[in-house]
Order: structure tokens, then C-alpha cells, then sequence
């Protein structure tokens, strides 16, 4: 039997909580994880009073929480997980150790006992190669989506967007209409309407790297401005209408003039339009990754690639670099290889000849001397 909630920590929770939304900005999403990882706690604890902490109930948490399985894969939490679940709680004992109520009882380097191992914690920051898609694969994406109806439209101008612009899922859940210019060939990512990261607007330009996104997308806004005759406040992406059928089960029935309220519908679109080309799941954020892959393989100007990082909302290069700029093992091969022949390509001497001509001025020096 699963214990009762704790009142009084339920109420401290709270304040965390609003002290990570008002004082210290954290998203929703951000708040989400650490009331999660805060339960696995309590689960382990019996949802024991806070003020009774001790070092021995992080010790065993840490064992726990790194022999925990997955729900989706019945497998063990990967270390990046359990390092971030970890250090999710060691910040609410850090800042519990300074409250009134508290103070008495928990002491700031109690928090510390939630570290893992230097072992795991290496394993954790170790970077892996990510799986990205081609531009050749979400062109077949593309193309095998089917456009009969409005929302199959829909489905597949939201993918050919994602690939013009690389704008974030929950970017996408809430652009609306009048955000998209066509003429000009950008969209505005306006923070006090579209949800973009960390609450910052910026204008990004369609990178038509895909054969028909654009076009799809252009098609896509003029039936919803003609056909519709929806204006600049309704959404690009509207969600679905749903209502009961014959047979008194809900189904869709349509377009929603309102946006998505979560990024699950979108992740789903992805999922059935990359299986409509018998392709492996990739999800939308995996498309940004396609466009820095892309720009990285081509010879563009620093000035360029700062163009490109723009576009997606960063500040900086290396941002852009270091978060999507990764590469597989077998491509750092292969332009290791590629550099080294073009510089010997490039090396007079290895061009015959030169070497001719040099041993020619070689022997004449020899004999004037």
C-alpha cells in the first residue's frame, strides 16, 4: 500500500517549486522533472518528513535510483539519467538546508551524499553520437505522407516546417499565421506568443534544403488564408477537432481553430510520417541537427555559419558547434582522410614536375661548387 502524501512536505515542495519558477526563471518543464525526481525520493524514504533526512536515506536512494528500470524499455535508467534525477534532488536539499524550519536539521554538505560516483558521472558526461536523419530521408518522408485530407495536409507541411526552420516542437505547437511570411521567406519565433527556449524572439529564414518543403509549406498557409479563411491570430499547426462518430466513439472530424497544449500530437506526426517511408523514428528536435550536419559539410564563409546559427536562436557559433555539430566516428574518419589527400594533392612536391625541375637546379648547384 502505497503511503499518504506528507503534508509538510508537500508544502516545502511547493515553495521550491515557486522559488525555481519566480526566482530562479525555470520553465515548467524544468519544475516537472525535479517533482519527479523529488518522488522517487519520497518513495524511497516512505515519504518520510524532510526534516528527518539523514545521509544513510541518499546513500540508499543513490543504489535505488541506479537499479531502477525504465517503464517504456524494462531496462536499467541510463547514467545520464540517474545523474540528472540525482542532481535534480541534490539542489532541493541544498536550498532546503538554508530554510527556516530546516536549517537545524540538514546540513548543506548533507546534499553532496546525492553525488554519484566519479565513475558514473564520467559515463554520464560522456558524449554519444547521435542518430540524425538525411535530407534525403525526410524528402522521402515527404513524399510519402499522404495529402487527401485537411489534417493529413496539416501533418505534412508541420514536417516540411520543421525541416525549413528547425524551430523547436513546442515552437511549433504554438506558431500562428500571421507569424509566417512568405514573401519575405522567414518566420518570426514572437516569445509572447510562439513558446520558444528561454523566452527569446528572433526571426529565422527558411533553409530549403528538403525538394518540396517549401512548397508544401506555401500550399499549406494559402488553403488556410483561402480555404479557411483563417487570419493572422489563428495557428499555423491547428489541432485536431474530435466528435463522436456513428458508432458514438470520439474521432477526428476536422481542424481546431486553437493550438496544441502539449508537443505529444507532434511527436506522433513524426512517428507515422517516417513510417509512411518505412523509415526508423526520428523526432522533430532531430531535425536541427540535419540542418547543422548540412551547413557543416559545405564550404561556407564564418560570417555564413554565423547566419545559420542565428537562424536557429543562438547567441553564438559555438553554441551551434558544440550542441549540434557532433559527428560519428566514421565521419571524423573519413575528413581526416579527405585533408590529408588534399594537402598532398596541394604540395608542389609532389608534383613530378616540380620534383624534375628541383633535381635538375640540384645537379647545376652541385657543379658550380
Amino acid at each position: 500500500m502505497m503511503a499518504k502524501p506528507n503534508a509538510a512536505n508537500e508544502r516545502i515542495k511547493w515553495d521550491y517549486f515557486e522559488f525555481l519558477r519566480e526566482a530562479k526563471g525555470r520553465d515548467v518543464s524544468t519544475i516537472d522533472r525535479a517533482a519527479m525526481a523529488l518522488a522517487r525520493f519520497e518513495a524511497s524514504t516512505g515519504r518520510k518528513d524532510f526534516r528527518k533526512f539523514h545521509k544513510e536515506q541518499a546513500v540508499a536512494f543513490k543504489r535505488r535510483v541506479g537499479a531502477a528500470l525504465s517503464a517504456s524499455t524494462q531496462e536499467r535508467l541510463s547514467k545520464a539519467t540517474v545523474a540528472s534525477i540525482l542532481r535534480d534532488v541534490k539542489a532541493f536539499f541544498e536550498w532546503l538546508s538554508r530554510e527556516q524550519g530546516y536549517r537545524s536539521k540538514i546540513q548543506y554538505s548533507d546534499a553532496d551524499y546525492f553525488s554519484p560516483s566519479a565513475k558514473d558521472a564520467a559515463i554520464a558526461r560522456a558524449p554519444r553520437e547521435k542518430v540524425v536523419p538525411t535530407v534525403e530521408q525526410v524528402d522521402r518522408v515527404l513524399a510519402a505522407m499522404p495529402g487527401h485530407t485537411a489534417l493529413e495536409r496539416r501533418d505534412r507541411a508541420l514536417v516540411a516546417f520543421a525541416a525549413l526552420t528547425g524551430a523547436r516542437v513546442n515552437a511549433l505547437a504554438s506558431f500562428h499565421l500571421g507569424h509566417v511570411n512568405l514573401d519575405g521567406g522567414f518566420v518570426e519565433q514572437d516569445a509572447r506568443v510562439v513558446r520558444t527556449k528561454f523566452a527569446k524572439t528572433f526571426r529565422t529564414y527558411f533553409m530549403p534544403i528538403c525538394g518540396d518543403a517549401l512548397t508544401l509549406v506555401t500550399d499549406w498557409v494559402c488553403e488556410l488564408r483561402r480555404d479557411h479563411l483563417w487570419g493572422e491570430t489563428d495557428p499555423l499547426f491547428p489541432s485536431t477537432a474530435m466528435g463522436l462518430g456513428e458508432d458514438g466513439a470520439f474521432q477526428p472530424q476536422g481542424l481546431a481553430r486553437e493550438t496544441w497544449k502539449s508537443t505529444q500530437p507532434i511527436r506522433d506526426i513524426f512517428r507515422r510520417g517516417f513510417s509512411c517511408a518505412n523509415l526508423p523514428y526520428f523526432n522533430p528536435h532531430s531535425l536541427r541537427d540535419m540542418l547543422v550536419h548540412h551547413i557543416m559539410r559545405r564550404d561556407v564563409s564564418p560570417a555564413q555559419m554565423k547566419a545559420w546559427s542565428l537562424n536557429l536562436g543562438h547567441e553564438g557559433v559555438l553554441t551551434t558547434f558544440t550542441s549540434y555539430g557532433g559527428m560519428t566516428v566514421q565521419q571524423q574518419g573519413d575528413l581526416i582522410r579527405e585533408s590529408s589527400i588534399a594537402k598532398d594533392e596541394s604540395d608542389p612536391l609532389n608534383d613530378p614536375a616540380v620534383r624534375s625541375a628541383l633535381a635538375t637546379l640540384s645537379q647545376r648547384l652541385g657543379k658550380t661548387t
